[in-house]
């Protein structure tokens, strides 16, 4: 019981770190006056004074984390945060008299936090400043984890970080640091992470975009989770020069940002080149994008081979990354296209980005393993491990990957037989599936880039909502729960 007491004096404390994050919108809606400062101020004050009531009542109890602690304190913050996240929707919408629903407001802040960028909002432009703020900020906060934050800050405290980091952290390989100290690890990524969204500030700032378009987009750009404060997204812009800033950052925000560390560090960009997913991440999804070009422009979909390039590129790195912007409805393409787009949005990003799926560089492996048993088959006699940058990878890695694939695939095949079984159409019911498990947000058919996930009923919502929570901690981390191994002393 003490060590639940523990772990609840974290939550507590992750909670009114959190509340504070709602200051930001509260300055934009002094600022400008909008309409959602009340809603704002409430949300902050009750968020704060949960979280804070939480810890006290369980300060006695802190303690450092054991590895099944950790897997605790994640799941349980990813499910309340968006809760919290919610408040301030709540209010506002039922103050204006167009409640949201418990369900539609849960969805839109789990999608915001894990970066999926599915909404149930419609009319986005007449929407307070204030509200756009918000989604956009859950959407940048979630980016690199909102406990990688935290992970650099409870060591302060006197509370260790490691299992929270080991549990938070994206991809097969967790145990590499890139500084000795595990809170010095999450500060190198931060520092990181602010300096790339600045640059991407500056650089839609000068592409023609507002201070505060160019904020909303900087933060759903380097979080790859595509909200935006237009129902017809990027198309609303019509801006070449707009368009190339979030491929390009897109792109960058899709690789380790170990990587990007490590590159600052050394002031050299060999890491980029020695990376073993880094190449393989970019070739994929800029190759991806030139296919299904060249196909748009063979097809007539479009009639010059600049347009084709045009919505081709951006469509598909928006989708691949899984962003989920769009400048075009790409469901109106013929459907090898946006299909296409949609199953690569599984295995494009790196491990160690703000990218879903199941990751480069698992991808990578599996393919290594299929080539290590047909030379076994042909050889029964050879010993060919697998390596990875001339290292064997190690067999429990090897294991690990394995029995993910094989969860990943699970979930998907039985969340979208659920969907079908709720009377949803196959196209939309797979979409929906993969695309929240993938975080990747729009999918096809009624969920489609100009559409919304306002469509579903909340039976099909809440499915979504749970594959977009496993899909953002990688399965495990929420699966492991439901063992009974993982309840015994």
């Amino acid at each position: 019981m003490s060590r639940l007491a523990g772990i609840l004096n974290l939550l507590g404390l992750t909670m009114a770190l959190f509340a504070t994050t709602m200051a930001l919108p509260v300055g934009l809606a002094i600022y400008t006056g909008d309409a959602a400062l009340a809603a704002f101020v409430d949300a902050m004050l009750l968020s704060f004074a949960a979280g804070g009531v939480l810890w006290l009542v369980t300060r006695r109890h802190r303690a450092e984390l054991r590895p099944r602690d950790g897997f605790l304190l994640v799941s349980m913050v990813w499910t309340v945060l968006p809760l919290l996240a919610a408040i301030p929707l709540y209010i506002y919408f039922d103050r204006a008299g167009t409640p949201l629903s418990f369900t539609d407001g849960y969805f839109e802040a789990m999608s915001g936090l894990t970066t999926t960028g599915a909404t149930v909002l419609t009319g986005l432009d007449k929407l307070p400043p204030s509200i756009n703020l918000w989604r956009a900020t859950l959407v940048w906060l979630g980016g690199m984890g909102i406990l990688v934050l935290a992970v650099a800050i409870l060591p302060l405290l006197g509370v260790g970080g490691h299992q929270i980091f080991r549990a938070e952290t994206p991809g097969p390989i967790k145990d590499e640091k890139l500084t000795p100290r595990i809170a010095s690890t999450a500060k190198a990524l931060y520092a990181i992470y602010f300096g790339l969204s600045l640059l991407c500030l500056l650089a839609y700032r000068l592409a023609g975009l507002p201070w505060f378009e160019a904020w909303c987009h900087m933060a759903t750009t380097m979080g790859l989770g595509g909200f935006s404060t237009w129902d017809d997204g990027f198309a609303h812009f019509d801006s070449v020069a707009v368009e190339i800033v979030a491929i390009v950052f897109m792109l960058i925000a899709g690789i380790n940002f170990a990587t990007h560390f490590s590159v600052v560090q050394t002031r050299s960009l060999r890491p980029y080149r020695t990376c073993t997913q880094t190449i393989p991440y970019l070739a994929l999804t800029i190759g991806a994008a030139l296919v299904v070009s060249l196909f748009l422009y063979v097809d007539g979909v479009y009639g010059t081979v600049a347009e084709a390039l045009r919505y081709g590129i951006f469509n598909t790195v928006s989708v691949v990354t899984t962003t989920g912007y769009a400048n075009a409805d790409y469901t109106q393409w013929p459907i090898f296209a946006p299909l296409v787009m949609l199953l690569l949005s599984g295995v494009a990003t790196s491990a160690g980005s703000t990218g879903g799926g199941i990751k480069m560089i698992r991808a990578i492996l599996l393919l290594k393993q299929a080539r290590t048993e047909l030379v076994v088959m042909l050889h029964p006699q050879a010993v060919s491990p697998v390596r990875l940058q001339g290292r064997v990878v190690d067999g429990r890695v090897m294991a690990s990957v394995l029995a993910f694939m094989l969860m990943y695939g699970m979930s998907i095949a039985v969340l979208t037989i659920l969907m079908l079984v709720s009377g949803l159409d196959p196209v939309t019911a797979f979409s929906a599936v993969v695309a929240s498990v993938n975080n990747t947000g729009p999918g096809l058919g009624a969920i489609g880039p100009m559409g919304s996930f306002a469509v579903l009923s909340d039976f099909q919502t809440w499915l979504c909502t749970f594959g977009m929570l496993i899909g953002r901690l990688e399965l495990f981390t929420v699966l492991i729960l439901f063992t009974p191994a993982f309840w015994r002393k």
